[in-house]
């Protein structure tokens, strides 16, 4: 069982900057792949990011170049830093592993 627990919502503006953190534990993190997913409301949930074990990312065409997928195995985080926030990035952004996921943290982009 592994349990994880994103922070580092909030509300900012349009343009803006967050850095949303996931930390896991009761298994061995580095072996596996970190998923970032998000959903607005009305909406499924998407995936937004990746981050391979071996640190390969992988992004949804409406993020990449702007969000950045990290992970630092030493502490069993992984990390989503979000720039040029726009409106439509409002969602509950959550980690997963394999079939665990955590509660979600809130991210609004509004002026």
């Amino acid at each position: 069982q592994v349990r994880l627990v994103e922070s580092g919502g909030g509300l900012v503006q349009p343009g803006g900057s967050l850095r949303l953190s996931c930390v896991a534990s009761g298994r061995i993190f580095s072996t596996y792949d970190i998923h970032w997913y998000r959903q607005a409301p009305g909406k499924q949930r998407e995936l937004v990011a990746t981050i391979t074990s071996g640190h390969h990312q992988f992004y949804i065409d409406s993020v990449r170049g702007r969000f950045t997928i990290s992970r630092d195995d030493a502490k069993n985080t992984v990390y989503l830093q979000m720039n040029s926030l726009k409106p439509a990035d409002t969602a509950i952004y959550y980690c997963n592993l394999e079939r665990n996921w955590g509660q979600g943290t809130q991210v609004t982009v509004s002026s």
